[in-house]
Order: structure tokens, then C-alpha cells, then sequence
């Protein structure tokens, strides 16, 4: 069995990677090498393809049964900074793979890669929980760019019978998360004894899991599912709740710095997982004990 993964030195993709290529399956990493992608995390042994998905072609990728699409533009600031790329990357990539996956006549199944953000802010639809078959309200370019590439996976499997599994998760955390992100930032943050940044109120919601649970849940619905599955925790907790915690870990008052909110920012995600539990193995609070 071969495997093709795009993104697969970016921080999910990579321990998606790791757990294939533990279990003796062949992989081919398909990679563009932007800020958030490491070379060190390439298994050995493991091939690697340094391509944009938007340029990759079929002689490139050669024979394989499974195409599994972490590759995404997905910094939400990035994109109401600038959304060109993210519909270059997020629509177009998805656009090209798909094309390349419906016409292998080897092909197994096709696994994009999508987000809890599609559905929308969840205290502005006033609903308690994101279904799979909920309508999609994105509220950035980001997550309507994934909604979009959702659409044409559903679509090409509609119309050219492709066999698909579309993921939507939420936050992950894990050790190898980009700087960026919100865990690393006020991690750093409270080590520093800096100014903790918080948007708005900082009693946005969000749902966590950990990095290596998510990927196991994945490679599980890529070879024995199809069609759309959420792939939540039920580790619900507010933003500032989270600073506030790390900060106790760490035996510090938390410094916090109120800032302006981010244009449409989202209140509130919350997943229904009742189609498909994944199996949850630590919370986001132990993996800050052990961290911290």
C-alpha cells in the first residue's frame, strides 16, 4: 500500500506520516517547504516530493492508493491580511489533486483534510453542536476557502464516483505546533513573563485535541469510511481559561494584554461526534502539565 500525503512535514501531517510509516505502510510526502514545514520531521527512509499541489502532476506522485491532503494555507490572521493564497492553495491545490486522484485507476480513497471553522460560529446560528450534515457558514477567507475545497471533494465523488472520507476537526495541540499558533504564543509568553495577547474578552470556545489522537482517528476513517466525519474531544474550554491555567502551571500571575478583537472572530465551536468517537487519550490540560 502507498500513500501520498501533502503537508506532510506541517505539524499534523508529519505526525500523520509518523504513524503510517510505524505501521510498515509506504509513503510518499509531498511537501512545499513554507515557514511551517520541517525537513527533520521526514521519517527515514520516507520519499519526499518538494512541490506546490498546485503544480504537482501525476507523473510526479507515480502509483498509489490512498492521496490524503493535509497541504492548506490555514493562519485565519494570514488571511484577513491576505486571502490570494489561501484560495490558490486551499481551492486550487485541492482542485489539481483531485483531478490527478479521480483518474487513478488504482485509487482507493481520497482524504481532505478539513476544519471545525466551516461551520461557523455557533452562538451567532445559536446551536449547541456542529453536525456533519449542518450547512456551512464560514466567517474568514481561511475557513471558507476549506469550505469550498469540501464542496469539490463532495462533488467530484458525486459526480465521477471518487471515494472520499472528508475529516473536520478541531484544535489540535502536540509538540511540533508552529509558533504562531495560540498554545505556543502564550506558552512562550508566560516563560518570558511578557504580555499575554488576548482578543476581545478572551471567552472564545474552543474545542482541543491532542495531535496524535486525531491523526490515529484519520488513518482509521481512511481505510474503513466514507464520507464526512467530525473528529472532536469534547475538551471544550474558553481561551482565557487556557492562559490562565498555563500560567498556574507555571507558578505565575498571568499578564495579560486585551487587544482588539479579530475582524469576525468566532465565538464558539463545538463538534457532534456521536457519527464516529474518536478515542481520546489526553486532555489538553495534561499535555500542559507535562509540557509545563
Amino acid at each position: 500500500m502507498r500513500i501520498v500525503v501533502t503537508g506532510g512535514l506541517g505539524f499534523i501531517g508529519s505526525s500523520f506520516v509518523d504513524l503510517c510509516v510505524s505501521k510498515g505502510l509506504e509513503v510518499l510526502v509531498v511537501d512545499k517547504m513554507t515557514y511551517a514545514s520541517n525537513e527533520d520531521w521526514l521519517p527515514m527512509n520516507t520519499e519526499l516530493l518538494i512541490s506546490d499541489i498546485c503544480d504537482v502532476t501525476a507523473e510526479d506522485l507515480g502509483e498509489y492508493e490512498y492521496l490524503v491532503n493535509f497541504a492548506a494555507e490555514s493562519h485565519v490572521d494570514n488571511s484577513i491580511k491576505d486571502g490570494k493564497p489561501f484560495v490558490k492553495t486551499n481551492i486550487e491545490g485541492t482542485y489539481n489533486l483531485l483531478e490527478l486522484a479521480r483518474k487513478n485507476p488504482k485509487l482507493e480513497k481520497f482524504v481532505q483534510i478539513s476544519t471545525d471553522e466551516v461551520y461557523g460560529d455557533l452562538d451567532m446560528l445559536n446551536i449547541d453542536a456542529s453536525f456533519e450534515q449542518n450547512f456551512l457558514y464560514p466567517s474568514s477567507y481561511y475557513s471558507a476557502t476549506k469550505a469550498a475545497a469540501d464542496m469539490l471533494v463532495y462533488s467530484c465523488g458525486h459526480t465521477f464516483g471518487l471515494p472520499y472520507v472528508i475529516t473536520r476537526t478541531c484544535n489540535n495541540f502536540g509538540i511540533r505546533q508552529h509558533e504562531e499558533k495560540f498554545i505556543p504564543t502564550i506558552m512562550k509568553s508566560i516563560k518570558e513573563d511578557k504580555p499575554i495577547p488576548v482578543y476581545g474578552d478572551g471567552k472564545q470556545i474552543r474545542e482541543w485535541i491532542w495531535v496524535e489522537d486525531n491523526v490515529k482517528e484519520i488513518l482509521k476513517l481512511m481505510l474503513y469510511k466514507e464520507g464526512t466525519y467530525n473528529i472532536g474531544s469534547g475538551d471544550t474550554l474558553q481561551n482565557i481559561d487556557i492562559v490562565a491555567h498555563m500560567a498556574f502551571l507555571l507558578g505565575k500571575a498571568p499578564k495579560y494584554e486585551f487587544v482588539e478583537d479579530r475582524k469576525g472572530h468566532d465565538r464558539r465551536y463545538t463538534l457532534d461526534t456521536d457519527f464516529e468517537k474518536p478515542k481520546i487519550t489526553k486532555t489538553l490540560f495534561q499535555y500542559l502539565k507535562e509540557q509545563l
